[in-house]
């Protein structure tokens, strides 16, 4: 793996204050819409490979995501999509906003995806042991079913709880 060299927030801060340097949010589209850097480009991590990173005369690329993880994790593949110095910014946009500087936040935009298929799983699960305990045990079938759903979900990258979730009207908003 070629790391990409960790910047701190403030640095990178001053990078792009001087036109040096380009943010690029690799985070999905759900996440961005509810809170990013401004000025931050986004392009999801998910869609790298097809779309093409508009530098605009940036000398150096910023990678980030919400904790630096996934930003680390890829760091070969992000590496590959510039051909001047790439960097990643340390702590990622947790730590952009430990540091004190500007986010920009819509609380009205639906909680990101996982999030909620996180949240729903969770009470399915729950709801499913409650009422096999407090009912009857055929109930059980419900966090059965749940678990096998989010097994498949890991081993095949197809969630269908979040396609689901996707449609609806909470999240028509993000996607327009």
């Amino acid at each position: 793996m070629t790391p990409l060299a960790p910047l701190p927030p403030t640095e990178v801060r001053a990078r792009v204050d001087r036109g040096d340097a380009v943010l690029v949010d690799i985070r999905e589209p759900d996440e961005f819409a509810r809170s990013h850097i401004p000025g931050a480009r986004s392009v999801p991590l998910s869609r790298l490979d097809s779309t093409p990173l508009a530098l605009d005369g940036a000398k150096e690329v910023v990678f980030l995501c919400r904790s630096g993880g996934r930003t680390n994790a890829n760091c070969d593949r992000l590496a590959r999509q510039v051909g001047g110095p790439a960097y990643l910014l340390d702590g990622g946009l947790d730590a952009w906003r430990a540091a004190g500087l500007p986010v920009d936040q819509d609380r009205g935009a639906p909680l990101e995806i996982m999030r909620q298929v996180q949240i729903a799983a969770g009470s399915l699960v729950l709801l499913g042991v409650l009422l096999a305990w407090l009912v009857a045990p055929g109930f059980i079938a419900i966090s059965a079913f749940v678990g096998a759903g989010l097994l498949f979900a890991g081993v095949s990258g197809w969630c269908g709880m979040a396609n689901l979730l996707a449609l609806m009207p909470w999240n028509r908003r993000a996607a327009a």
